[in-house]
Formats: C-alpha cells, sequence, structure tokens
C-alpha cells in the first residue's frame, strides 16, 4: 500500500530536527509591545532600558523590535558594544556621534555635523568628557527623529556610559528615543552581578522606562519547543528541558540542539519524545555559556568544577572544596565571588539574611557540562569527600555542633549521594557503597522518571566482591533493566549468568533467569536467536538445571507462536516442574496460553479462577496477572480483566503502559490511549510478548483511522512491520485491511484478510482469528459475494461456539444480520436486538456504537439507536464514524441538531483527509461521495477560513491552526 510522506503526521519515532531559522519570537510578545508603544510614543520616554541575564533573549527582542519598527518606516539606527570596547574611553559616545552625523540629511545641518564630528573626535583623542558630553548633547537635540539602539551596553567604556548618564536626554532628546540593552544578572549582597556597579548602574537610573526579561516558565519552553521541534513536546521533555536549562532561552537553544543531534528526541504523530535514559549532553566549548565561565581568572575554573560536583552540600561545598583542589580557604571564596558577579552561580541567602547557605549554579546544564569534563579520578575523588562527609553526618546524628554536611533542599537528595557513590565507586567503603546503591536503585523501582536505577545497581555490581553476593546483585540488574525496558542490558547480564551459573543460585532463580535472557532477546527483536532458543539443543551446551532449560525453551516457543509444540513439549515435561509452586505456575500458565491460542479455552478459565498459591512472590504474582490482563484486553473482555484485577488485590494504576493503553482503549478513553501511544511509539517502548505482541500498533492505528487520518494509520502498519519481521502479523492484517477497506482498495484489503486466515492456519492458531472472519464476511457482503460471506460467517459460529467468547458471539451475530441483508427481515432484526443487549451488558463505549450503529441502520431502533451511537463517536473522537453515523441519521429522516458544529466537523475531518495526502477522489472514497461534491466542499472551507490552497489548509491542521471562519 503506497502512501504521499507529504502532511506526515506519525513517523513511528522518526528523529526530531531543530529549527533556529524561524523569525517568530516566543514567550517575549508582552514585552515587544510594550517597547514598541514607547518608542513610537511622541510624549513617551526617551530612554528605554531592557535588561536581562546572560541567554534571556536580549538580541532576539531587539532585533523584533526593530524590524516592527523599520516596518512602519521610523528610522532606525543600531550600534553593538563588544568585549573589549570597556578599553577605549568615550569609544560608544563617539559612535553615536557618527551615526547620528550620517542621520541628519540636509546639506547645513551636514556642514555643521561635519564641524561637530571634528571636535568630537579631538575631544574622545583627548579623553575630554565634558566637550563630548557638550557635542553629544547637541547632537542628540539637533537630530531628526530616530530611534537609536544600543546592545550590550555592559561592554561599552565607563567615560561614554557616564556622559550618557550625565546628560539630560528626556530634555535634549526630542526627536531621539534610545533603546539600550544590557546584561545583568540579578541583585546579590546589594550590588548588582554583571556590572560595574557604577557606571552601568548610573545609566540605569536615569532610564524612565525599563523592561526585565525574565527567565521561561513551563509553557513558554513549551511553545519555544514546539516552534524548534515543529511538534509539541510530551510532559516529561518539557519538564526536563525546563528544569535543567531554568528556562533561559539560549539553554533551551543548546540543549534542543545537542539532543537533536544526538537523535535522543523522537518524532510520533506531531509530539516530540525523549527516548528513555538518553544522556544530557554538554555544552560546546563556543556556547555562550562555557565562554563566560573560560573568560574568569583562576581560581574560578577551579572552583566551578569542584562546585559543578559539590555544590549540594550548601556551605560545605567550600571546605571540600578547599580540600579538593588544594586552594586555601581565601582563593575558594574569591573563585565563588567572581562566579556569582559573572553570572554563573547564585548565592542562596541564609534564613537569617545574612551568611548563605550556599550556591547553586544559575543553569543546571552549565553544572553539568562542568561535571563531565572533570577527569575520572578527579570526579572519583571530589565525589568521595562528598559521600564521606554525608556518610559521616548519618553516623554523627541529629544535632551535632559544628553541623555535618547535609544536602540542600534545592539539590534532588533521592539521587545525589547515590550518583556520588556511583562516582567514587572503590574510594569508599565498598560494602556499605553497594548496599546503599542497592536500597536506592529498589525506593525508586522501576524509575519511570529515569533517576539513575540502572546505574546505581551497575555500580552496585562492580562494587561488590563476594562472587555470591555478585551474582545475586547481577540477577538484580537484569531484572531492572527489563523492567525499565532495556533489553540489551537485561539480556547480556542474564547470559552471563547462565554461561557460568554461581552455586548460590537455586534452580527457580536460575528458572527466572532464563525466562528474563529470552524475554529480553525477543524485547531486541532478535527473531533469529529467539528462534534457536527455541531448540532444546542450544540449552544442552549449558551447565543449568533441566527446569531451567525447559522454561526457556518453552517460553522462546511460546514466542514465536509455535504454540502446539510448546504445549507437546510441557506436557511431556510436566512431572519435572509440576511438584514445586513457583515453577508451575510460570509454566501451567505457559501451557494455558499455548492450548488458548489453538483454539481450547478450558485450562485458561481456570488459570483466571484458581487462587494462586499464597507462596509465590509478589513480583511473580504481578507479571502473571498483568500477563493474563493482557490476554483479556486483547480479547476484548474488559469486564474479566477488571474482575481479575479486583481478585488479585490490584487496581487499573498498576498496569504497565502496554496493559493501560489496552484498558483505555476499551474503555473509550481514546484520547488518553492515543497520548499513551504516541509516548511507547516514539520511544520505542511498544514491545509485549505474543500473542499480544502487535495490539497496541494495531489499535492505534484503528483509533487514526476512526479519525480520518488514513495516510498515518497506513504508515505506523508499515513502520511496525518492517521492525518486527517474522512474527505472526494477524493484528496488523485486520488493521491493514480496514485502512485499504476504507480507501476503496477492496481487493487488496480482502487479500491482507486471507494472508492472515492463512498465517494462523499454518500456526493453528484461533486466537484473534474471529476478528479477520468477521471483517472478512462484511467486505464479501458488501462487494457482492454472499456465498463467500456465508462460508465466513459459519466459520465465526464455529469459533464463537468453540472459545465461547462473548467478543466473537457479538461479531457472529452482527455478521450474519449484515449477510442475511433485506432477504430476511425478522431473523436479521432478531439477531441485532440480541446484538444490542449483549453489547451493552459488555459495558465497553466503541463496540456498543458501533453496534448501535449497525442496528439503527437497518431499521431496528433507528431513532434512538442512531443519536445515542453518534453521542459515543463523539466522546472516542471517532470523527469519521461520527460523519457516516450523521449520514445514516438523514438517509433515515432523522434531524440532526447543531448545522453550525455539524459544518464545522465537516471542514474538520476534510481538511485532516487532504493534510493526510488524500486527493479529491480518495477523499470522496472516504466519504462515500461524490468526487465533485469533495470539490465544493473544500471551496466552500476555503472560503469560510480565508485559506488559500490545499497547502494551506494541511499546514493548518499540522500546525494546529484552528480553523475558524475569517472575515477576509
Amino acid at each position: 500500500m503506497a502512501h504521499p510522506r507529504s502532511g506526515e503526521l506519525v513517523r513511528g519515532g522518526t528523529a526530531a530536527s531543530a529549527d533556529r531559522t524561524s523569525a517568530r519570537l516566543v514567550g517575549r510578545e508582552r514585552e515587544l509591545r510594550e517597547i514598541h508603544t514607547w518608542l513610537r510614543d511622541p510624549d513617551g520616554p526617551r530612554l528605554v532600558l531592557v535588561s536581562a541575564e546572560r541567554g534571556a533573549g536580549r538580541s532576539a527582542l531587539t532585533h523584533a523590535a526593530v524590524e516592527r519598527l523599520r516596518a512602519e518606516e521610523i528610522a532606525v539606527l543600531t550600534l553593538g558594544c563588544t568585549a573589549g570596547d570597556e578599553e577605549r574611553p568615550l569609544l560608544l559616545a563617539l559612535r553615536l556621534l557618527s551615526a547620528l552625523k550620517e542621520h541628519r540629511f540636509n546639506a547645513v545641518q551636514q556642514r555643521a555635523a561635519d564641524r561637530q564630528s571634528v571636535h568630537a573626535l579631538s575631544a574622545a583623542e583627548q579623553g575630554a568628557r565634558t566637550a563630548m558630553t557638550d557635542a553629544l548633547r547637541d547632537a542628540l537635540t539637533q537630530s531628526p527623529p530616530v530611534v537609536l539602539v544600543i546592545d550590550d551596553v555592559q561592554h561599552a567604556d565607563a567615560a561614554s556610559l557616564t556622559v550618557l548618564a550625565d546628560i539630560d536626554v528626556e530634555q535634549c532628546a526630542r526627536q531621539v528615543r534610545l533603546m539600550v540593552t544590557v546584561v545583568r544578572h540579578g541583585t546579590v549582597g546589594g550590588a548588582t552581578a554583571g556590572d560595574d556597579g557604577g557606571s552601568v548602574a548610573g545609566l540605569v537610573r536615569t532610564a524612565k522606562a525599563s523592561v526585565v526579561l525574565e527567565r521561561f516558565a513551563l509553557r513558554e519552553v513549551i511553545a519555544m519547543m514546539t516552534l524548534r521541534l515543529h511538534a509539541a513536546p510530551d510532559a516529561g521533555l518539557a519538564r526536563s528541558v525546563h528544569g535543567l536549562t531554568r528556562g533561559v532561552p539560549a539553554a533551551v537553544d543548546a540543549l534542543l540542539s545537542e539532543w537533536v543531534q544526538q537523535g535522543a528526541i523522537r518524532v510520533v504523530d506531531g509530539h516530540a519524545f525523549l527516548i528513555p535514559r538518553a544522556p544530557v549532553p554538554v555544552l560546546l566549548d563556543n556556547d555562550r555559556f562555557i565562554v563566560a565561565l573560560r573568560a574568569l581568572a583562576e581560581p574560578c575554573a577551579t572552583v566551578a568544577a569542584a562546585l559543578s560536583i559539590l555544590w549540594p552540600l550548601g556551605q560545605s561545598a567550600t571546605t571540600l572544596t578547599a580540600a579538593s583542589t588544594g586552594l586555601s580557604a581565601e582563593e575558594v571564596r574569591a573563585g565563588v565571588r567572581g562566579l556569582v558577579a559573572a553570572g554563573i552561580v547564585d548565592e542562596l541567602p541564609g534564613q537569617d539574611g545574612s551568611r548563605p547557605r550556599g550556591w547553586t549554579f544559575r543553569i543546571p546544564l552549565v553544572a553539568h557540562t562542568i561535571g563531565e569534563q572533570l577527569g575520572p579520578l578527579q570526579r572519583g575523588r571530589m565525589s568521595a569527600a562528598a559521600v564521606e562527609a554525608l556518610w559521616a553526618a548519618e553516623d554523627s546524628g541529629v544535632g551535632v555542633e559544628p553541623p555535618v554536611a547535609a544536602v540542600l533542599d534545592e539539590a534532588d537528595e533521592e539521587t545525589y549521594l547515590p550518583d556520588r557513590i556511583s562516582d567514587a565507586g572503590a574510594l569508599v567503603d565498598r560494602e556499605r557503597a553497594a548496599a546503599h546503591l542497592t536500597a536506592a536503585a529498589e525506593r525508586i523501582h522501576p524509575d519511570p522518571a529515569d533517576k539513575g536505577m540502572l546505574r546505581w545497581l551497575r555500580a552496585a555490581v562492580r562494587l561488590t566482591e563476594e562472587p555470591a553476593a555478585r551474582e545475586l546483585a547481577l540477577l538484580r540488574y537484569a531484572k531492572a533493566a527489563y523492567v525499565a525496558g532495556d533489553h540489551p542490558i537485561a539480556r547480556t547480564a542474564a547470559e552471563t549468568i547462565l554461561r557460568d551459573p554461581a552455586e548460590s543460585l537455586t534452580p527457580a532463580m536460575l528458572q527466572q533467569v532464563s525466562l528474563l535472557m529470552v524475554a529480553a532477546t525477543a524485547g531486541e527483536e532478535d527473531w533469529p536467536q529467539v528462534s534457536r532458543l527455541a531448540s532444546a539443543t542450544w540449552w544442552h551446551e549449558l551447565r543449568l538445571p533441566a527446569l531451567a532449560c525447559l522454561s526457556g525453551q518453552s517460553n522462546a516457543l511460546c514466542l514465536i507462536g509455535r504454540w502446539q509444540e510448546a504445549v507437546s513439549l510441557l506436557e511431556r515435561t510436566e512431572p519435572l516442574w509440576g511438584a514445586d509452586p513457583l515453577p508451575r505456575a510460570l509454566l501451567e500458565w505457559f501451557r494455558a496460553c499455548g492450548e488458548w491460542m489453538l483454539g481450547r479455552p478450558e485450562r485458561f478459565g481456570q488459570a483466571l479462577t484458581t487462587p494462586l498459591a499464597p507462596e509465590l512472590p509478589t513480583e511473580v504474582v504481578y507479571s502473571l496477572t498483568m500477563s493474563q490482563v493482557d490476554q483479556l484486553l486483547g480479547t476484548w473482555d474488559l469486564r474479566a480483566a477488571a474482575d481479575l484485577l479486583a481478585a488479585r488485590g490490584l487496581t487499573p494504576e498498576v498496569l504497565p503502559p502496554h496493559t493501560r493503553f489496552l484498558w483505555l482503549h476499551l474503555r473509550g478513553q481514546w484520547h488518553e490511549a492515543l497520548a499513551l501511544a504516541r509516548g511507547m511509539l516514539g520511544t520505542d517502548q511498544t514491545f509485549n510478548s505474543a500473542p499480544v505482541q502487535h495490539l497496541l500498533p494495531a489499535r492505534t492505528a484503528a483509533v487514526l483511522l476512526s479519525r480520518g487520518r488514513t495516510t498515518s494509520a497506513g504508515r505506523l502498519i508499515e513502520d511496525i512491520r518492517d521492525r518486527r519481521d517474522g512474527q505472526l502479523e494477524l493484528f496488523l492484517d485486520h488493521a491493514e485491511a480496514q485502512v485499504l477497506r476504507t480507501l476503496g482498495e477492496h481487493e487488496s484489503s480482502e487479500q491482507k484478510l486471507l494472508n492472515g486466515l492463512r498465517a494462523a492456519e499454518a500456526h493453528g492458531q484461533v486466537y484473534g482469528t474471529d476478528e479477520l472472519w468477521a471483517s472478512l464476511a462484511d467486505l464479501r457482503a458488501e462487494t457482492g459475494q454472499s456465498g463467500k460471506a456465508a462460508i465466513c460467517v459459519e466459520r465465526l459460529g464455529q469459533i464463537a461456539e468453540q472459545t465461547g467468547s462473548d467478543r466473537t458471539h457479538l461479531l457472529h451475530l452482527l455478521t450474519s444480520a449484515r449477510v442475511s441483508g433485506t432477504d430476511r427481515p425478522d431473523t436479521t432484526h432478531g439477531l441485532l436486538r440480541e446484538a444490542v443487549a449483549l453489547a451493552r451488558s459488555r459495558d465497553q463505549p466503541f463496540e456498543i456504537a458501533v453496534t448501535l450503529s449497525a442496528a439503527g441502520r437497518a431499521g431496528v431502533g433507528a431513532r434512538t439507536h442512531l443519536h445515542e451511537a453518534y453521542e459515543l463517536f463523539d466522546e472516542a473522537g471517532a470523527a469519521l464514524w461520527r460523519y457516516h453515523t450523521r449520514t445514516a441519521m438523514r438517509e433515515a429522516g432523522l434531524a440532526v441538531r447543531g448545522r453550525k458544529q455539524v459544518t464545522e466537523e465537516n471542514d474538520r475531518l476534510l481538511a485532516t483527509l487532504i493534510a493526510e495526502g488524500l486527493s479529491n477522489r480518495q477523499a470522496a472514497t472516504v466519504l462515500r461521495l461524490k468526487e465533485d461534491a469533495v470539490a465544493n466542499r473544500l471551496t466552500r472551507l476555503l472560503a469560510r477560513t480565508g485559506l488559500r490552497s490545499r497547502m494551506e489548509v494541511a499546514t493548518a491542521v499540522l500546525t494546529g491552526v484552528p480553523l475558524v471562519p475569517t472575515d477576509r
């Protein structure tokens, strides 16, 4: 199935790109309006000051202000000060005079300006500040209307700034407006950091109007990221960026650029996500923040390096810095003062307002960069000093004087000490370090925020010397890695254990390791290796108990869909595993699943109702329950899944992401389900074991299709097929067939369904084929193949009887009614009434809506059923289903309320199809209209919205611009 690439929405987690060329100003609109108003007002202030810390966007705001003024044909002259200007007295004043000279345009004024320029040059050469003040005052007084912009005035020479401060600009510059920008890092101890406290401060005092550029709040960072990435950032990504940059725009740009360069930001469905465990990048050497640090004299750089590791310890950080670097206490204090003055570090005031509690970096990304540039030995020694100080505090107890080291509230106490222990390694007590790291990892397991669980457990393995304890530490690391979705680490660690198992590991432990290794291999989608693991020969090469080999082999057989082989193997070996509760619980579940896949549901039903052995570990109970819930949700049995959770004392809040998606989908919470799916697809976290390994992408595609996003749905399926080669793809086959059918490609749709059924038959699999048979029956009935459709209905009925599934029975009722058609109206209506009652008893909103729609179209309770289906489709956001139901209502002579709303919905749906790259003919097929009708609708859409082309419509949809009527 070919899909155009224009207007791409679902991009399968493609790498993001960072656009730093956009001229649009983000987050400073209020300040820009304010400055623009002041500079245009004849009676407004003559001097406008813009101050901000480094990287806050002074230059961007200045450029936007200048462009807006020039667009209104207002004369603007711009001057920029640079580092080194401060060493040339009166340079800025002379440049201002020169600029004003060029602006004066008539001959008389020009001759006067020439004489004035000569006097000014002489005054500058002689350092005659008074003469320069007079000359500049005269130039300002006589100048035609102009806006003078002076950027980065903190670099200007002190003499020029004194001249400007001495001139009463408000009185002499009647036709001139000055806009001055300056870097100021805030107030520290009563003096302004970032300037000399004298000359710039004097200029500041003369300004009647000023704007201070504050840091961006989270919402402004999100707006900036959306513009840069052309995608809406995920909440987690936005929080990470805001936390690392503290909302400083230049830092946001730098961080995004580096993450994009690394390929760490992925985009799916117009949303951007950070891949799991993406390392925080370091700023480049030419970055403005690093350049500012490098410009400082020693001991600032040395102190900054130490503080990057030690600042969370507050006042203790200076003592430890001196001890770690060899600097004296006074040198450390001097270094801190220099860092504060340069805007690198902030002082944290104490409660009494006198002695500071400590210091923190203004931008955490800068601290991270400095720390990462340390050598491992240097980093390790400083970390060891922090660890020893904090352990001494633990050992000494509370209330000890003098106060011992403690982590500041501004730092993350939960992660600071484990991180320092990981860096210190063998430089601290190994046993205590390993114990602390293990405990810290267990506290945050499974670490959804990626705070450091795997890093700490890896360090614990390195620090553990006793062989038996080290093996247990490695096993703990492997399990945690699998739960966190790091399948390569889990696989490597598990195979390391299996290749040379320690005597301390019990057969039950080794069984868990073998299962883990196979599952992690599948998680890496290394299907050739999983096939090898399904062979007894592979396992016989290892020195393992028979139980571990059997468990690994049977798990591999299940993962590649060789259900009959798995069942036969487990039946033959039941005496080996049937006595011990833990092996029995796991392998009995494998057998129950295998039989269920083959259409024998008895043992599966027993597994759901039989209480689990009380001695089973909590993690095994959870794992089994989640697998069982997955299978139930895979067969659309929401009620049984809810009952099972309640029986096991669990709630939906504990469901892992994949399972939670299935849960939300069946509950009709499609907006939440789609948001969850985007994140998993964007970060490649969609893997789940057979038989439900393709449910998430398949049902996501169905949701997209229900919203008219045909191309997006098809592209998602293609992407998953490319990455999941070698597995049964029944759910993908069904989803793709639905896309093809919607586009009118009936033959291709039928072939896709038949391919899925043939593959299932080759594996002896019954599970999942009911959806294929039902869709095939419906398609064949629609295309006039009534005989073939009847055969499909008969097969579907056999499966319903064989499995006892309510979902399959509902599908059988609906397809039977469709195939019966108008030939047997009484039979058809009876089937549909039974279907409606069954669907309502199952309490799944979208399933109910589909059933009601089918019944209403056939004349069964049309008025009630169609209206109810219409509202249910709206709740799910199924715009295409709602559109077709609206059509059915009109065909049935039923009124559709809300003419304006209907028009807006039709416009949005048509615009979506256009954004998906569909031609008018394709859109007509999807909407079941004539091509001319679609062309007319598009013409009316353009007229209502003021958009001028299909491209503009697509752009509006892709960027989220509302399609609202315009007065143009």
